[in-house]
């Protein structure tokens, strides 16, 4: 049975110290209306926008969960997300004073007293929720996360720890995850890291604001756990928090060994590309997309170089979607490779670039212009594009100012990651 969404009764107010950047931040996290989700706001950056947490304002970064969106971030978010996932809670305004979420215990624990407290309310809107219906997994070297059809409705969530440090033992938890079961056994585990890690993660800038108070050094002959299994809890209070970012109340059993916040961020894309697939049958095509004609009447590129066929979601000047029907009839395809085709990297970005190009010179200002790149930076490929496979390519305003515009694309084929980038742009006359 599908529930009804959920927000708190009253305001939220916390303040301290992030456990990586270790600056102070102050927080008030308010009731918001049906259907609002979860929303983060930077109130010390005046002409920040909110950003939802969900996974397309996604960032990766080392060992936390990152949002971004037109140049405002916040950042290891993800034990306030998992709060939200654990207790039930949809809609909410998340007011933060600096970038990085305090750190609080190192777990969930006073984030459920706090939402507890404030009450939590029922709304008129029912939740989105999604059945996983077939299995689907993610693997990055020695980590793997697997999601199979949940056998009664639900979510299960498991985890198989094995840590580098050979005196440190791994161990494995499940549980089913219920407000109550939550509360009990998954929010009080607090944050750890390997004594081997310590002085590596200070050089690289992180654990500013750790103590052995908020996180458990393994390893060190000092450290008192405060439950049994507790890094391994912790992992999957990690895991929970991430799941938020699939904006919809998962169904599913999910399994995980070894996997942290990027393969977390994986397996959520993928999930969202089959969740949004199954809604509408096939193609996801919103009513905000332009055919390949309408493409043409904003782009100056043609045959064989346009590298668009369709355009799927438009949300103002700030994101958009589009599709890329790879065919072994490309040119291209001859000479890379002969007996291996694949798509070359360049081309992906080009398509890219051209995505962003139609959003960009959707802004009235910018009418008749040309969107004229001027750098790439951050450039991964991650995967192989090949004859047959739907490109799907995604765009996301950072930046726009004057002549120049900024933007974070990504490509993925059948929820796999392929190809990301920032791409910076000038607007020019023709």
């Amino acid at each position: 049975m599908v529930r009804a969404q959920r927000t708190i009764r009253t305001a939220v107010e916390f303040q301290g110290r992030g456990l990586h950047s270790g600056e102070w931040v102050q927080v008030r996290v308010l009731p918001a209306p049906q259907d609002t989700g979860i929303e983060f706001v930077r109130t010390d950056l005046p002409d920040a926008q909110p950003i939802p947490a969900h996974i397309r304002f996604h960032s990766n970064k080392d060992r936390r969960s990152n949002l971004e969106r037109g140049g405002a971030e916040v950042d290891t978010i993800e034990h306030l997300l998992a709060t939200c996932n654990g207790l039930q809670v949809d809609n909410l305004r998340v007011e933060m004073s600096g970038r990085e979420m305090p750190g609080l215990d190192g777990s969930a624990k006073t984030l459920v007293e706090f939402f507890r407290q404030a009450g939590i309310v029922e709304q008129r809107s029912q939740v989105r929720s999604f059945r996983l219906e077939q299995p689907i997994y993610v693997r990055d070297e020695e980590a793997t996360l697997v999601a199979l059809p949940a056998e009664k409705p639900g979510l299960t969530l498991q985890y198989i720890a094995s840590f580098s440090d050979p005196e440190v033992d791994g161990g494995s938890f499940q549980i089913e995850v219920s407000p109550d079961s939550f509360a009990a056994e998954i929010a009080p585990a607090r944050t750890f890291c390997l004594a081997s890690e310590v002085k590596r993660l200070q050089a690289a800038g992180l654990g500013k604001g750790a103590t052995r108070e908020n996180t458990v050094v393994l390893g060190d002959p000092e450290t008192v756990l405060r439950m049994p299994a507790e890094p391994v809890r912790h992992k999957l209070l990690d895991l929970l928090g991430d799941l938020r970012l699939l904006g919809a109340e998962l169904q599913a059993h999910i399994i995980a060994a070894r996997s942290g916040h990027r393969t977390n961020a994986e397996l959520v894309r993928r999930l969202v590309d089959l969740m949004e697939s199954q809604e509408t049958g096939g193609l996801i095509r919103r009513e905000t997309g332009l055919e390949v004609r309408e493409v043409m009447r904003t782009l100056p590129h043609r045959y064989p170089f346009l590298l668009i066929d369709r355009v799927i979601e438009l949300d103002g000047y700030q994101r958009a979607v589009a599709i890329k029907n790879v065919s072994i009839n490309e040119p291209y395809f001859q000479g890379h490779f002969p007996g291996k085709p694949l798509m070359p990297g360049v081309l992906q970005l080009e398509a890219m670039a051209q995505l962003a190009g139609v959003l960009l010179l959707r802004k009235l200002e910018n009418t008749g212009k040309l969107a004229v790149l001027w750098s790439i930076d951050k450039v991964k490929l991650r995967a192989p594009v090949e004859p047959g496979d739907q490109l799907r390519i995604e765009v996301e305003t950072l930046r726009m100012k004057g002549e120049l515009a900024q933007v974070r694309g990504s490509g993925t084929v059948a929820g796999r990651a392929v190809c990301e980038a920032v791409l910076t742009f000038t607007m020019v006359e023709p």
